[in-house]
């Protein structure tokens, strides 16, 4: 008769994916999972798979928390540039207890180069992120809030390139003012 899991699936996926964030793919092994988790070995390996399973399954956790999260406060937004400034500040103040920087930025630095499943999930992930930027591009155009000399996919492109940087910066010791600063620079670019 099989066991039932002792465990739940998402609570340890959550650890999993909070020590690879702060740690990194190839620092964090098998045993710092077993032990970060709180789970057995066999226990991590009949669900979870490999290290590499764990590990995409630990982006995909990181992916849909983050968009619904985010999705979540831009509707709640009543302008354009108040769903970019939340945007934003997402991304500039960790969450409490979070790693710094950000767990798909980390990652590509890391990974993606010679690792296809990790691109590939990076370049969806991306994705998701430039069209919450062109739509709420879009809607700032339409309400007259930014101009429309600039292309909304191309200014989408821009400001998510600009939030990768800023995600990599804050891995540093930057000034978190400095990094809005140049968040401002972009949203008065926006206005025309």
């Amino acid at each position: 008769m099989a066991r039932s899991k002792e465990f739940e699936v998402n609570a340890v996926l959550d650890k999993a994916m909070m020590l690879f964030w702060e740690q990194g793919y190839e620092k964090t092994s098998m045993s710092d999972l077993v032990k970060h988790m709180g789970i057995h070995r066999r226990s991590l390996y009949d669900t979870f798979g490999d290290k590499h399973s764990l590990f995409l399954q630990a982006m995909d956790r990181y992916i849909n928390k983050v968009e619904v999260t985010l999705t979540g406060e831009v509707k709640q937004s009543k302008t354009a540039t108040e769903a970019l400034q939340i945007i934003f500040r997402f991304m500039v103040f960790d969450e409490e207890g979070s790693p710094s920087g950000c767990l798909m930025v980390n990652s590509v630095t890391e990974l993606a180069a010679r690792d296809s499943d990790v691109d590939t999930k990076s370049i969806e992930s991306f994705a998701i992120t430039e069209q919450m930027f062109e739509q709420i591009i879009l809607w700032g155009q339409r309400d007259g809030e930014f101009t429309s000399d600039y292309d909304a996919k191309e200014m989408a492109e821009y400001l998510h390139t600009l939030s990768v940087g800023i995600r990599v910066m804050g891995r540093a010791s930057i000034d978190k003012e400095k990094l809005f600063r140049i968040v401002d620079v972009s949203t008065k670019l926006l206005r025309g």
